[in-house]
């Protein structure tokens, strides 16, 4: 079978945008699944442990907790569908993530003394990120930086296990 490629550079087929949907998730959307839930729960371990009071949330931007907020209010509003999860961490997208992280970098620096190339790297993902996370085909380049990244952060994930850090999953 040929390698798959961006079906809106072909002639209309169902096969072929069968064949790039399946080609882009079995090579990339998984990986940022991995990335986005592991920042989440980086995010909520880090922050639970640094904000006194056990409810990290509130120390969140108002704005980010309105529109939170306003995500929550729509599943609410129609409970026959699934939601992200229970914590508002579940309803933040990558870079409201990065924001969190980049306002409270103070708090993420014991844990991961480098975490401002890790916000800067972040942000270097979260086009390519949109890109799959909608839908469309990625280049190569955002293919390869998706795949160093995840790389990247799953030795980032390894580290801090080995040094005993407590993951927390919201």
């Amino acid at each position: 079978m040929p390698a798959a490629t961006d079906f809106r550079r072909r002639a209309f087929s169902i096969a072929t945008i069968n064949a790039s949907g399946r080609d882009v998730g079995r090579h990339v959307y998984w990986k940022l699944y991995a990335i986005e839930n592991l920042v989440r729960v980086v995010v909520h371990s880090v922050l639970s442990v640094q904000i006194p009071g056990g409810n990290w949330w509130t120390a969140v931007d108002q704005g980010l907790q309105s529109k939170v907020a306003g995500f929550r209010g729509q599943y609410a509003n129609q409970p026959w569908h699934s939601t992200p999860g229970r914590h508002e961490v579940y309803y933040t997208f990558l870079s409201d993530l990065n924001a969190i992280i980049t306002a409270h970098s103070h708090l993420f620096r014991p844990t991961i003394p480098d975490i401002d190339q890790w916000i800067a790297r972040i942000e270097q993902i979260r086009l390519p990120r949109n890109i799959v996370g909608h839908m469309n085909w990625p280049s190569s380049t955002d293919r390869q930086r998706i795949d160093v990244f995840y790389k990247d952060f799953q030795a980032l994930i390894k580290k801090l296990a080995s040094a005993n850090f407590n993951f927390v999953i919201p």
